[in-house]
C-alpha cells in the first residue's frame, strides 16, 4: 500500500469508494514483492501495479467487481501450461492478490494511519485475507507499538496477532501469517496480511573479520539491512561478506558518525563492535555510546574489556555512558565457532529489544511472549 498511499488517502477523505489490489503472497520468480499495490477507482482510473503489468487487466475487472458487491477476494495467478492465452505470469512465478473494498465506513482507521507514516511512526494494518466464517473476511486491526485500534474477532485471535505483527513490525517486514480459527498458532483456517509501513532496522558491523561474515549473516536472516564496514581495504570486500547489504571501507568511527549526521541512524540500530583493536575500538565507541540506538555490543575478552573501559573513561566517557555497552558481547550460550558466536550476540540483541531474560523457557512459568 506504502506506493499508492498518498493517492489512496486523498480519494478516501474525498469520501470515495477505491478498490484496493495488494500482493500477499508470491512464490518463485514473482515479479513484485508482498505490500505492492493498485488502486482502481468507482471512475474507472487504475493507479499502481501488482505485477508489472502481467495480470493487471485480470485484476482491475476483479477490483470492479469487489467495489460493486463489497466483497474481498483472495485471488491466486501463475502460469497456465494447459492455455498459453490464460492470464498469467510470464516469469513462471505463483503471486496471491487480496482485492476490498475501501471507503471510510471499511477502513475508518486509514487517516491515523497515513498520519502515522509521515511522521516516521512505525504501524501495521493487518487483514483476515481468509477465513472458514465468511464474516470475519476482511476485518483490519491498526497495530503501533504502543496501542491497537479494532478486533479481528476474539481476545485470543487478538493477542497472537499482535504479539507476531509487532515482531514483523520492529524488522519493518511485511508477510501472511496463518493460525488456527481461533489463533492456534499450530492451526489453519484463518490467514492475515501485516502490511509494515516501517523500513528494515540496520545493523553495523565493523570489523571485517571471520565473526562478521557469521553475523552478517544472522543480521540479514533475522530482517536486518546489513553494513560491514573495516577501514582495511584488502579485508573489507563484497565477495567476503555476501550477505552484507554493503561492505564499506573507512575508518569506523568516522563512517558511524557521518552516518547519524545523515539521520540514518535510529533506535533500532545495532551496532556490532567485533574489532577488538584499541586504535579502532575507542574511537568508534566514543561515537556510538552517545547515540541512540537500540544495542551498541563490543567483542573481546574480559581482561579486553577493562582495558577498553578504562581508555573510554580517559577519553571522558560517563559512567551512564558506558553502562549502555554489552562487553563481552552477547549471551552465555558457550558459543565457540563464529557462527554460534553470531547467534549469542542476536539473542542478546532480541532480549533485549523485547525485554527477555535470557533464561530457558522450560525453567519458567506463564506467557512466553511478554
Amino acid at each position: 500500500m506504502h506506493d499508492v498511499m498518498d493517492e489512496l488517502a486523498k480519494r478516501w477523505a474525498e469520501g470515495e469508494v477505491i478498490g484496493l489490489a495488494t500482493v500477499v503472497s508470491t512464490f518463485s520468480s514473482a515479479p513484485r514483492s508482498p505490500g505492492a499495490s493498485m488502486l482502481v477507482t468507482q471512475g474507472g482510473e487504475a493507479i499502481g501495479s501488482v505485477s508489472g503489468g502481467c495480470v493487471e487487466g485480470a485484476v482491475y475487472e476483479l477490483a470492479q467487481e469487489v467495489i460493486a458487491d463489497g466483497k474481498p477476494v483472495l485471488q491466486r495467478y501463475g502460469v497456465s501450461d494447459d492455455d498459453a492465452f490464460a492470464v498469467g505470469l510470464t516469469c513462471g512465478g505463483i503471486i496471491d492478490i487480496y482485492v476490498e473494498r475501501v471507503d471510510k465506513e471499511s477502513l475508518p482507521e486509514l487517516g491515523e494511519v497515513v498520519e502515522s507514516v509521515h511522521r516516521g511512526e512505525p504501524v501495521a494494518v493487518v487483514t483476515v485475507i481468509e477465513h472458514a466464517d465468511p464474516d470475519r473476511k476482511g476485518r483490519h486491526m491498526i497495530i503501533w507499538s504502543d496501542r491497537v485500534r479494532g478486533s479481528l474477532g476474539s481476545e485470543r485471535v487478538d493477542d497472537a496477532v499482535v504479539d507476531d505483527a509487532r515482531g514483523l513490525l520492529a524488522t519493518g517486514r511485511t508477510a501472511t501469517l496463518h493460525y488456527g480459527l481461533e489463533g492456534e498458532r499450530r492451526g489453519e483456517g484463518m490467514s492475515v496480511f501485516v502490511n509494515s509501513f516501517e523500513p528494515p532496522p540496520r545493523m553495523l558491523v565493523f570489523g571485517a573479520i571471520d565473526f562478521a561474515a557469521a553475523m552478517a549473516r544472522m543480521g540479514s536472516f533475522l530482517g536486518f539491512q546489513v553494513t560491514v564496514c573495516d577501514a582495511r581495504p584488502v579485508f573489507a570486500t563484497a565477495s567476503r561478506f555476501p550477505f552484507a547489504d554493503e561492505v564499506v571501507v573507512d575508518w569506523p568511527h568516522r563512517y558511524l558518525k557521518a552516518e547519524a549526521e545523515a539521520g540514518r541512524i535510529d533506535r533500532r540500530t545495532a551496532i556490532a563492535v567485533l574489532t577488538h583493536d584499541p586504535k579502532f575500538d575507542v574511537p568508534l565507541l566514543e561515537v556510538a555510546l552517545r547515540l541512540d540506538v537500540g544495542y551498541i555490543g563490543a567483542m573481546g575478552s574480559r581482561r579486553t574489556h577493562e582495558d577498553r573501559l578504562a581508555r573510554l573513561r580517559e577519553a571522558g566517557m560517563t559512567e551512564e555512558e558506558l553502562a549502555r555497552l554489552s562487553s563481552p558481547i552477547g549471551l552465555d550460550l558457550g558459543a565457540r565457532t563464529p557462527e554460534e558466536t553470531a547467534v549469542s550476540i542476536a539473542a542478546e540483541i532480541i532480549a533485549l529489544r523485547w525485554g527477555g531474560g535470557g533464561r530457558r523457557l522450560a525453567e519458567l512459568s506463564g506467557r512466553i511472549h511478554g
